[in-house]
């Protein structure tokens, strides 16, 4: 058994009571507001666990964590609350990306709950700059805040499901698989993305945090919003940087010591230069923040 308490607390809400669509709707909504997608671990070389018990204590330790430690943990917390769920494979097709991988990539994994009366929802707290609240598991084109994202039948996987992001988001698309999963169907994937300088999480150190106008994104010292209020801004010292992770996205790592917050940010600024003498944040000036918009009547 899980802290449903703790956890709950962690979220700032009430216990929700028995099941519901609305119920759904306010868990999802918290917990991508006060739990951050981060991957500040893997730059401190640390592989952390992906099991449901291990991901659920690492958020009740104030921390985040990217989308197998914040979905597994958001089942396991469903799953107390009475909710059926289930884990998905998934594959994230990349900025860039000509053709969609396939869930068979399994670099994401995202959850289906049933038995609500009417309607099946996908639910996914673990993508970083996409849904605020979870979808009917239906075709259709659903807006939320100012971004705008279809669910379809996957075209690359039987069966399975596409998600097309926002054009505003990090990423293209993520095409899931309707079989259910289990953890170790992830675990190859997981060390790959922790541990390889092909990683995009190795390369660079990423936080998110979606709200329900927008997300606010920390590309190694670049701060940005997304959204209403846009903009870019470097932060180019530490105390300005770990003032970020407190103020905006719910971060004080308590378990890192001051030798690891002094390490963790040598290496995110260093990247970061490296970064900028590449030119890019010059690129990045040029993907003009996308602006809100009134969803439509």
């Amino acid at each position: 058994m899980i802290d449903v308490d703790g956890y709950l607390a962690r979220l700032g809400v009430k216990h929700p009571g028995p099941p519901s669509a609305e119920a759904l709707r306010q868990l999802h909504a918290a917990h991508v507001e006060r739990v951050a997608y981060e991957v500040l671990d893997i730059h401190l070389d640390r592989v952390v666990p992906i099991d449901a018990e291990s991901s659920v204590s690492q958020i009740l330790r104030g921390r985040g964590g990217y989308c197998y430690t914040l979905n597994g943990a958001f089942s396991a917390l469903l799953t107390a609350l009475g909710y059926q769920v289930t884990w998905h494979r998934a594959g994230v097709q990349a900025t860039g990306e000509e053709h969609a991988p396939g869930a068979g990539r399994a670099n994401h994994m995202t959850l289906i709950v049933t038995g609500l009366p009417d309607q099946d929802w996908m639910a996914d707290v673990g993508m970083g700059d996409a849904l605020h609240e979870p979808l009917p598991l239906a075709e259709g084109t659903y807006e939320q805040g100012p971004f705008r994202y279809r669910l379809r039948p996957s075209e690359v996987v039987p069966g399975g499901w596409r998600l097309d992001h926002d054009p505003a988001g990090s990423f293209i698309g993520m095409d899931f698989e309707s079989r259910t999963a289990e953890v170790s169907e992830f675990q190859a994937r997981h060390e790959y993305m922790c541990t390889s300088p092909d990683s995009e999480f190795v390369r660079t150190c990423v936080v998110r945090r979606r709200d329900a106008s927008g997300i606010d994104s920390l590309l190694g010292c670049v701060l940005r919003r997304t959204g209403t209020g846009s903009f870019n801004r470097v932060l180019d010292n530490s105390a300005d940087w770990y003032g970020a992770l407190a103020d905006v996205f719910g971060l004080t790592p308590a378990d890192l010591g001051p030798e690891d917050r002094d390490r963790l940010w040598r290496r995110v600024h260093s990247a970061h230069e490296a970064w900028m003498a590449s030119g890019g944040f010059l690129q990045l000036l040029r993907q003009r923040p996308r602006r809100s918009r009134q969803p439509q009547q």
